[in-house]
């Protein structure tokens, strides 16, 4: 069944987040990708809650389950010199290497960027790390919490007089590894071009900084650092306010459509009242427009304020729970969500395709088990038996 990415080969020797969702997502389109675990412990990500049934068992981490899909899965010792000319070996049949260990790393291990694309002139490599493979904080430790503050992300969250906050999740890592993704297949198309591979150097922290780059980009205009909104955004009213059953957000009002918002209120008397007449009104006035908002927000529940919203052509937005996402029918019924079944789960619902091609077919996976393609790829690719398999894990090397 021919994919998108079908044919493109990549060798995968990312852990934990970033580097596993970049490898995911050429996986998940069709590229052969092969994911290299240490042998005994695999990826650290194994050890990521949350667990199935709350069982913390490495076959059973939510994380390592669904940013390890579409992918075959083997151990290899990269410390042992068998090992290393195994993957040299491998390396040779393949298209793209990922890694997103630190900078010092791979030079460490004897495995470079210059002394692999000798092995393999038309390599591709993407290294993934938290500053990148140059600069003073190139071998800096980091997580998303820090990454999040030097990227400058946290600091355009929150109230102004309140303290900078961290973005919900680990989306510094889902970002980078997206940009890894789209780096790592931009970097394919162009060593097939021009004939010859590339070290990309992908840093975590300037892909938070380009997410959220208008601060720095505005900064740069006109010298102003921006306040904090909290959950508001001009024009106003916008926000994320109260309501009868919970919350409803994104209430997000041009001028032209002021005078509609008003009306369904039931208070087109607002439409003149000096505090809140034109947009800068609004803003000067924010907090007794939230006020008188929230009092008619209660009165009437989320989905209600959904459709009459879309009705009048007044984007109001329910910030959904998992389980209401979940329960979609927009989502179901753009079979969105996929149920996988792993053999020590059971099935499992999880996020789809992102990206649709037209008729091009996508299938989504399980996971590999620690090592389940051992035979499979030592043996079919390289011409090992089973004997010299055992062998093997008895020296440590698988």
């Amino acid at each position: 069944m021919e994919k998108v990415l079908s044919g493109v080969k990549v060798l995968d020797l990312t852990h934990y987040i970033a580097g596993p969702y970049c490898t995911k997502m050429l996986a998940d389109y069709g590229a052969e990708v092969i994911k290299i675990e240490k042998p005994g412990e695999g990826d650290g990500g194994r050890k990521l809650p949350p667990f199935f049934e709350d069982d913390p068992h490495p076959e059973k981490s939510g994380f390592f389950l669904y940013l390890n899909t579409n992918k075959k899965g083997i151990t290899l010792n990269l410390k042992s010199e068998a090992g290393k000319k195994i993957f040299k070996d491998l390396l040779l049949q393949s298209d793209i290497l990922v890694e997103n260990f630190s900078p010092r790393v791979m030079p460490s291990l004897g495995l470079d960027y210059g002394t692999l694309e000798k092995i393999n002139p038309h390599l591709v490599m993407a290294s993934i790390s938290n500053f990148g493979q140059t600069g003073p904080y190139r071998d800096f430790k980091a997580t998303e919490i820090v990454e999040d503050a030097l990227g400058g992300w946290s600091t355009i969250i929150g109230h102004a007089d309140r303290e900078p906050l961290k973005p919900g999740g680990s989306q510094a890592q889902f970002v980078a590894g997206l940009f890894g993704a789209i780096g790592s297949i931009t970097g394919y198309y162009g060593a097939l071009a021009c004939g010859a591979g590339q070290h990309i150097d992908l840093s975590i922290m300037d892909a938070v900084l380009y997410i959220q780059m208008f601060p720095t980009s505005s900064y740069s205009y006109d010298k102003v650092i921006r306040k904090r909104f909290g959950n508001r955004t001009a024009p106003f009213p916008s926000g994320i306010l109260p309501c009868r059953d919970g919350y409803i957000g994104a209430i997000t009002v041009t001028a032209q459509k002021w005078p509609v918002l008003c009306e369904w209120m039931g208070m087109p008397e607002l439409c003149e009242d000096p505090r809140f007449k034109t947009p800068a009104d609004r803003a000067l006035n924010i907090d007794e427009l939230d006020a008188t908002m929230i009092s008619w927000l209660i009165e009437h529940d989320q989905e209600e304020l959904f459709r009459e919203g879309q009705r009048r052509r007044l984007p109001f937005g329910i910030p959904a729970s998992a389980k209401q996402l979940l329960e979609s029918p927009h989502l179901n019924t753009r079979g969105y969500f996929v149920e996988v079944d792993h053999p020590l789960t059971g099935k499992v619902r999880y996020p789809g395709a992102q990206v649709r091609f037209g008729g091009m077919p996508y299938e989504l996976k399980r996971a590999p088990l620690l090592g389940e393609h051992n035979e499979e790829i030592f043996c079919q690719k390289l011409g090992f038996n089973k004997a010299d398999l055992v062998r093997m894990r008895e020296q440590g090397i698988i």
